[in-house]
């Protein structure tokens, strides 16, 4: 690893893998507790699947080990420390880096084509959102089901979201800083006024908190690719954040957190959840892991190769594999339906994806089956 002052630094490939992984914590150096992990990775997934485990708490689970009870991550959202804000769940206090552009939705004439589309939708239909944030002031918090559709222009979609009315008016009203998500009742998601849910901290100002942001973002990831196309909620850039890097054999620049060059930590090997912020970017993970992977739920079973919801390996700094896996709650056992080897695994290897695997059961509190021996 090379590089000072104005100069680009020079990265192998496994400097790189080393930066993220470090930044990930996903080394023996755990974080210290449910709030300490979510603060360092600055936000958790939300995402309802569970052929395992909810993806959030796959996520702590491969941050803080079988010692994780999900009970404090329900806790913290019951108290209000972390919130959820378009299906990221955050600390709380970080909401101030948001309201400002809450505020400016859409924001203005350079705003993307769509986005100004779905502020026209909404304005088409303010008796709609007039009539929800009336009842919501007064019987809040309540679920979409609980909530009126007076909407006057129906939503429309390629189909997925189609007579979804209010579901996607709550999500603008989300990004418009109006509603928030005030935790569940059994499955389903209660909404209420975002005055009653987020803290009452000043707002940031817009170009400070993108700074801020920026530079969190890339300290939660450890290095980021310079150019990346747009994304809808979080960026796959660190817009001016860091320094300007090159790495070895890989095309383009990247953006790396300098405070994060000269540590080190001990490697070790953990399983990790397909919507993890280690994978969020796939050709990130294509180029410096040189993994090949994709999430198949979404796939004909026949044209899986991995499985439905595999998790991946990693080993050290490289990901070495992926573990197809179902939790059968009813019967109370593990189902490991196979062990993916990239590559030629040693004893060692095996010996600690096995660990881990034993781990992911014990957490889980079921027993361990093995469908099958083929790795």
């Amino acid at each position: 690893m090379s590089g000072d002052g104005g100069r680009v630094l020079e990265l192998t490939r496994q400097d790189a893998r080393r930066l993220a992984v470090r930044a990930q914590v996903l080394t023996a150096q755990r974080p210290d507790g449910v709030m300490d992990a979510v603060e360092r990775l600055t936000f958790l997934q939300h995402d309802p699947i569970a052929a395992v485990a909810p993806s959030a708490d796959l996520v702590l689970f491969s941050r803080l080990g079988s010692a994780y009870d999900p009970r404090e991550l329900e806790d913290l959202v019951a108290q209000q420390r972390i919130v959820e804000v378009q299906g990221r769940l955050m600390p709380a206090h970080d909401v101030r880096l948001l309201t400002a552009e809450m505020a400016a939705w859409p924001g203005g004439p350079d705003a993307p084509a769509w986005q100004q589309a779905n502020a026209r939708w909404l304005d088409d239909n303010r008796g709609c959102r007039d009539d929800i944030l009336e009842l919501l002031r007064s019987d809040g918090p309540l679920t979409a089901a609980e909530l009126p559709d007076t909407c006057v222009r129906p939503w429309r979609s390629s189909g997925w979201n189609n007579r979804k009315n209010v579901t996607m008016l709550l999500g603008l009203l989300v990004e418009a800083g109006e509603v928030a998500a005030a935790g569940r009742r059994g499955r389903e998601k209660l909404w209420d006024l975002a005055e009653r849910v987020y803290p009452p901290d000043e707002p940031v100002p817009l170009d400070e908190a993108r700074r801020i942001r920026d530079a969190r973002r890339l300290r939660s990831l450890g290095i980021l690719r310079e150019k990346a196309q747009a994304t809808r909620v979080e960026p796959l850039h660190a817009g001016g954040a860091g320094v300007v890097a090159r790495v070895e054999g890989v095309r383009g620049t990247w953006r790396v957190d300098p405070e994060l060059l000269d540590a080190t930590s001990e490697p070790r090997t953990a399983l990790v959840a397909p919507l993890d912020r280690l994978l969020f970017d796939r050709k990130r993970v294509a180029e410096l892991f040189e993994f090949d992977y994709v999430l198949e739920m979404y796939k004909p079973a026949a044209q899986r190769r991995w499985g439905y919801y595999a998790l991946p390996v990693l080993h050290g700094d490289r990901l070495v594999g992926k573990l197809d896996a179902t939790a059968d709650r009813r019967a109370g056992r593990l189902l490991v339906h196979a062990v993916h080897e990239d590559g030629d695994w040693t004893p060692d290897v095996r010996a600690a994806v096995d660990a881990e695997i034993a781990d992911l059961a014990a957490w889980l509190e079921l027993d361990l089956v093995r469908e099958t021996a083929d790795r």
